[in-house]
C-alpha cells in the first residue's frame, strides 16, 4: 500500500490556525492554507487552544564529546537497566 499514511506516525495536532467564525454552538470555521485539503468547518471537540512554548521548556540536546576523533554524547545518568 504505497502512499498510505500510518495512523501511529501522523501528528496528533496541526496548526495553529485562525478561527474565521462560529457556525453554530459546537462548530467553527477555520482559516486553512490551500495545502490542507479538508473542509474548514470542524467540531469544537477537534480544536485545542494554542499554547506557545516557553523558552525554558525546550529540550536541550546533550553536549558532544570528542573521543579519538569521533563525536560521541556524554552520558549524564543511567535511568534503567535490564539483565538478560
Amino acid at each position: 500500500m504505497k502512499g498510505k499514511r500510518s495512523e501511529k506516525l501522523t501528528k496528533q495536532f496541526v496548526g495553529p490556525y485562525k478561527v474565521k467564525g462560529i457556525v453554530s454552538s459546537n462548530t467553527i470555521k477555520l482559516k486553512l492554507p490551500r495545502s490542507i485539503r479538508i473542509y474548514p468547518v470542524v467540531n469544537v471537540s477537534r480544536v485545542q487552544l494554542y499554547k506557545p512554548q516557553v523558552k525554558g521548556q525546550k529540550k536541550i540536546p546533550p553536549k558532544l564529546v570528542i573521543i579519538k576523533e569521533k563525536k560521541e554524547f556524554k552520558v549524564e545518568k543511567i535511568l534503567n537497566k535490564r539483565m538478560v
